[in-house]
């Protein structure tokens, strides 16, 4: 909208679009709605089913979708269930993309989100005009899928990082070093990576970060496990062997059966002390 698009939005939960409504933009009840009156829609979703379901579903865009209508799909869903939704859609004459991404809360909320996107060449820059109103970063990744490809292989090596420099800080601090400190000196030495500089799962260490938050906001540790999943299920169809991803998706899936579900991925800082102390 800051960049002079008329938005029209619709959300499952009507309390989502409030703000938005109080910005101008057209509030509809149903995707179906929304496919019915624009013809350049992006979705954002939590998962598979969700997707189908907003795509194919009774109420769904490909019910009232227009010919030639760009659709940009940002959730980070199995690759497979893009390819399904671009057939879908080509049947009903429009274009599917899948363009997930990176970046977290902060980045989407100041527009410089990193999104990765798969679908036909041809189509990109149409898609990436759109796209560069969210993000700094918008990168063709290949053909449908793929995107989603990069999007998984990302979250896996961010979820094995965080859980990383999560157990380095508890050592640390358990052999008295200053929490901020050793971040400091993570931060300049070989150790250094995103979950350490930018959104260290220490609280007190750093500002403006969930962990200074008591874990509110972010990204879930709920949708955390989900994306490891994803990247489980491809990693077993390709036959890649992923030790640390599995482990990692095992974690994540404990912290989610012990009450840290809605917290974000970061609280495994919290959820590796409340395992020492058994």
């Amino acid at each position: 909208m800051k960049h002079g698009y008329p938005v029209i939005a619709s959300d499952v939960f009507p309390e989502s679009c409030k703000e938005l409504r109080e910005l101008g933009a057209q509030i509809l009840d149903s995707p179906a709605d929304v496919a019915d009156k624009a013809d350049r829609i992006v979705t954002m979703l939590p998962s598979s089913p969700n997707v189908i379901d907003v795509y194919t579903g009774p109420n769904g865009i490909l019910k009232r979708v227009k010919k030639g209508s760009l659709l940009i799909d940002s959730s980070t869903i199995d690759p497979a269930v893009s390819k399904e939704m671009a057939v879908a859609a080509e049947k009903r004459g429009a274009v599917f993309m899948d363009a997930p991404v990176s970046g977290g809360v902060g980045a989407a909320t100041s527009g410089k989100l990193t999104f990765m996107v798969g679908g036909p060449e041809e189509e990109f820059n149409a898609a990436k005009e759109l796209l560069s109103c969210m993000g700094a970063n918008v990168v063709y990744c290949g053909q449908v899928g793929t995107g989603q490809a990069a999007k998984i292989c990302n979250n896996m090596l961010l979820a094995i990082g965080m859980i990383g420099t999560a157990e380095t800080m508890n050592l640390g601090i358990r052999l008295g070093l200053d929490p901020k400190l050793l971040a400091k000196i993570l931060n300049m030495s070989s150790g250094r990576c995103w979950s350490s500089d930018t959104y260290n799962p220490v609280p007190g260490v750093m500002e403006g970060v969930p962990s200074a938050n008591n874990y509110q906001g972010g990204f879930g540790t709920t949708l955390m496990a989900k994306d490891l999943g994803l990247a489980q299920n491809t990693a077993t169809n390709t036959k890649t062997p992923v030790p640390l991803g599995s482990l990692a998706h095992q974690i994540y899936r404990m912290m989610c059966a012990r009450g840290y579900a809605s917290k974000d991925f970061s609280s495994v800082f919290q959820f590796l002390r409340e395992e020492e102390g058994q």
